[in-house]
């Protein structure tokens, strides 16, 4: 591992100051992502501004019914919160489903929406990529890229980049509409979460649209006042990143869909907003044929490669079974 230096600062407005200071500095929270990359020699920081004391470890309850997250709250504290269970199933199941008891005591919520790519490709620096090193060559497009995406990937050119977004928290948090709050250089700011993420476009290295120096501080989740359930296909029961994933939430009303939340997790570089599906729904009946044909009409758009051609209808069938399980618990 590299030299670094290591600092703390006595608020988050101080970890900023350091960090926009210190062009090759990163923020280290639970450090179960960073440190990994920088045992591997993949991530290379000249500074670590350790903030996981710095932000709120609490949640607490909005006047809407929603929840703010302070990002330093523990995935396994998260998953376990009372009302979190009860209001936003999903997101407690997404967090069930990732990673080991042990990596969730330790993993953040700010942290856990930044992980970076598990790509082979990525993680060996001895491969070429164009997330780890730009202008290199993307070794997934024609070698191993089974796990890799389907959905917003960008095939030639010099950003070329298949890699999935690993997080399946990130995933319900999208279906749920939760904003992230953002302490930055230039003061705060509340982002979108579907605005979070980037897509490769021409910089693959870049994964969201934080600035250089900005910390997540809090995340907000909007009331949810209807059943929602997370499903994650993968190759082993634990410890393991999905193939796919469906978050969903589902109010029917009389055998007719009135609002629908689903977004794909394991099918490409962001948490994947099942938007052409959503559309295709509202107003619908609520039956098995009318949830397939609104997945076709999202999945219509996919491009998979060589090896990875199950994940278009894994990830169909997968938006079936589980909006017809919410079906089930809303009746």
């Amino acid at each position: 591992m590299r030299e670094f230096r290591y600092e703390q600062a006595p608020d988050a407005a101080g970890a900023v100051a350091l960090l926009a200071g210190a062009p090759g500095g990163a923020f280290l929270g639970g450090g179960t992502n960073l440190v990994d990359l920088m045992k591997l020699g993949v991530a290379t920081p000249d500074v670590l501004v350790d903030v996981r004391e710095l932000t709120s470890r609490e949640i607490t309850d909005l006047p809407d019914g929603g929840l703010r997250i302070g990002a330093g709250v523990p995935n396994a504290d998260l998953a376990a919160d009372r009302r979190v269970r009860e209001r936003f199933p999903v997101l407690s199941q997404a967090l069930l489903a990732g990673a080991s008891g042990q990596l969730r005591n330790r993993a953040t919520t700010g942290g856990n929406l930044l992980q970076r790519t598990r790509c082979g490709y990525f993680t060996d620096v001895t491969k070429p990529c164009n997330k780890r090193a730009p202008g290199s060559g993307c070794g997934a497009l024609e070698g191993v890229h089974r796990n890799h995406a389907i959905l917003g990937q960008t095939l030639e050119g010099p950003g070329t980049c298949v890699a999935t977004h690993p997080s399946d928290m990130a995933v319900a948090m999208l279906a749920v509409d939760a904003v992230v709050r953002v302490l930055g250089p230039d003061g705060e700011r509340a982002v979108p979460i579907a605005e979070l993420h980037r897509l490769p476009g021409d910089d693959p290295s870049r994964d969201t649209t934080l600035r250089h120096g900005e910390l997540i501080t809090a995340i907000d989740l909007p009331a949810l006042a209807f059943p929602s359930r997370y499903r994650k296909a993968r190759e082993r029961a634990s410890f393991a990143f999905a193939l796919v994933s469906v978050a969903a939430a589902l109010r029917v009303e009389d055998g007719v869909v009135r609002d629908v939340r689903l977004a794909l997790g394991g099918v490409a570089h962001k948490p994947w907003r099942v938007q052409a599906a959503e559309q295709a729904l509202v107003g619908g009946p609520a039956t098995e044929e009318a949830f397939a044909a609104a997945a076709r009409a999202e999945l219509d758009a996919a491009t998979p490669l060589r090896d990875n051609r199950f994940k278009v209808p894994l990830a169909r069938n997968l938006v079936v079974r589980t909006l017809l399980d919410l079906v089930e618990v809303s009746r």
